[in-house]
């Protein structure tokens, strides 16, 4: 897989998980406790957890392959289990020099 595709994956899944805690906080959550639907936060959650996951396998494939230093690594292993730190990661990230190289 090319270097640019496999960062190109990692912004967008990001991206996905980022917007699915979204919907899990806004939508899901509220569907379960207004209206009585625990399955939405079921449905969901699991969306989440899943893109959450991938976010961090591509995350240490990128590292493994030494495609993203250590920090950046770091940096985006820290972000991710703050909510929304994706996206701020991602504003930071795609400004340095290793989205580009």
């Amino acid at each position: 897989m090319q270097i640019q595709t496999l960062k190109s994956i990692f912004r967008f899944l990001g991206f996905l998980e980022g917007g699915s805690l979204l919907l899990l906080l806004f939508i899901a959550m509220p569907a379960k406790y207004m209206a009585g639907k625990p399955e939405v936060v079921t449905v969901f959650g699991s969306i989440h957890g899943f893109l959450f996951t991938l976010y961090l396998i591509i995350l240490a494939v990128l590292f493994f392959k030494k495609l993203l230093p250590f920090q950046w690594s770091l940096m985006a292993l820290v972000v991710a289990f703050i909510p929304f730190g994706t996206f701020v990661y991602d504003h930071f990230y795609i400004r340095s020099n290793y989205y580009e190289a």
